[in-house]
């Protein structure tokens, strides 16, 4: 998995996070299961998946769903392990933070990545 800086832009926010990319099928299956955290303002991007599951996961997380233009879509907070799901018809990729991250952050629906 590579590391990339992404932006996430609102008419009132800019926000920089650094995030791990799984755009290959085994790094978006392995995902972040038995990971033991992740630091403040990073992130794992899952690319070209609608649904994410919480199997094997050691924390819980803010899943960040984004559409095909990279607007985001739906934020799904403390998915707690073992028993979160999320899914969302219109994405096209998702954003795993450890939760609580999408609010301290300031990650509202609308935002869009460039």
């Amino acid at each position: 998995m590579s590391i990339q800086t992404i932006t996430l832009v609102s008419d009132r926010r800019r926000i920089s996070l650094s995030i791990e990319m799984a755009d290959s099928w085994w790094s978006r299956f392995k995902g972040l299961m038995l990971r033991r955290s992740l630091p403040e303002g990073q992130g794992l991007w899952l690319r070209k998946t609608n649904s994410i599951h919480m199997c094997f996961m050691r924390f819980a997380i803010d899943a960040i769903f984004f559409d095909e233009s990279g607007t985001v879509v739906k934020i799904s907070r403390n998915l707690s392990p073992w028993t979160g799901i999320s899914i969302c018809i219109k994405a096209k990729d998702c954003l795993e933070m450890k939760a609580g991250e999408a609010e301290r952050l300031g990650i509202v629906v609308g935002m869009n990545k460039i």
